[in-house]
């Protein structure tokens, strides 16, 4: 997706962002955790916030998931 191109802050029609996909349809694992530092070093807009006004730092903070935790500040 990144190397295509894609556009890293397109809000789907659930009304999330690859990057709050990453988080919450993760498990806080390396693979997941390696997906957001990819999004992040890409240029990700860590602060756009989904349908319940919720960024991803604050998914990842609810969850527990501290390494993402330290890649979305």
């Amino acid at each position: 997706m990144i190397a295509a191109g894609a556009p890293l802050d397109h809000v789907n029609n659930i009304d999330m962002t690859a990057l709050i996909e990453a988080v919450v349809l993760g498990n806080g694992g390396k693979r997941h955790t390696a997906t957001v530092k990819a999004l992040v070093d890409a240029g990700a807009n860590k602060s756009i916030a989904g349908d319940l006004g919720f960024t991803a730092l604050h998914h990842a903070k609810a969850r527990g998931y501290s390494a993402m935790v330290k890649l979305l500040q």
